[in-house]
Formats: C-alpha cells, structure tokens, sequence
C-alpha cells in the first residue's frame, strides 16, 4: 500500500516536474527531486528510469551531487521566466497586483544564481553512466 502511494506520488511529482518546464511559477527542479525520493522508496523501476532519463536524469544528479547547472541552462530559464512574467503582467486586469510577481521572480532568481555554475567545457559524466555517482 505504501509503495503504491509512493509511487503514485512520484508520479504525480514528476507530471508537476515536467509542467514546471513550461509554466514560469511552478518550480521544476524541487518537484524532479520529489519523484527522485518517492520512485526510489516506492519503484525502483520507474526510480531507475528517471535517473538514466536522458534529459531529467542528468539534472537530478547534478543537483543531487552539488555540481549545479550550466550557464546557459540558467540564462534560459531566467530569460523565459521574465519574459513569461512580464507578459502575465502585461495582462493581468488589476494593475497593483502586478507587483506581486516580482516577488517569485526575484526569489527564483536569486536562488538560481547562487547554485553552483558547471563549467560550459565540463562534460556530462553522469549521462552516459547513471552508476557512475554510486562509485565517486
């Protein structure tokens, strides 16, 4: 019972994870590590399939492990997210709300630049070898 919450939970964590991608104020990376946690407890199939996930993987075990993201992973994002959020206050009907998205974009910006930057040389070890971190 409590693997299939488990794995149900990593589940619904990973479709959050993945809609993160695309949506400037649902976090990606905290929802990727949730189903990282909930897949390992609760399938290890699925936990597996994750880690080795050719674009997923390398990130979680990058976070994972304290080696932080590429630079131009962190311009893309900080790029879209303002972008996104300049155009939902552009639209947004209540002009004084439109202060308050400067509050998760300031917070998502901070705390993207204060993760360790991999260096634009340094190559992917981990994608090619998800053992590769249990052996380091």
């Amino acid at each position: 019972m409590i693997r299939a919450l488990l794995t149900f939970l990593g589940s619904l964590s990973l479709a959050l994870g993945v809609l993160g991608i695309f949506l400037p104020l649902l976090p990606t990376t905290p929802f990727l590590l949730l189903a990282a946690f909930c897949f390992l407890r609760g399938s290890p199939r699925m936990h597996a399939w994750l880690m080795s996930h050719h674009i997923l993987g390398p990130y979680i075990r990058d976070f994972q492990t304290g080696r932080g993201i590429p630079l131009r992973s962190k311009c893309v994002t900080l790029t879209l997210m303002w972008v996104s959020l300049a155009l939902s206050a552009w639209i947004m009907p209540v002009p004084w709300t439109r202060w308050f998205l400067l509050i998760p974009g300031i917070g998502v910006t901070i705390y993207l630049w204060r993760l360790p930057t991999r260096p634009s040389g340094d190559p992917d070890r981990t994608a090619s070898d998800p053992d590769q971190i249990s052996r380091e």
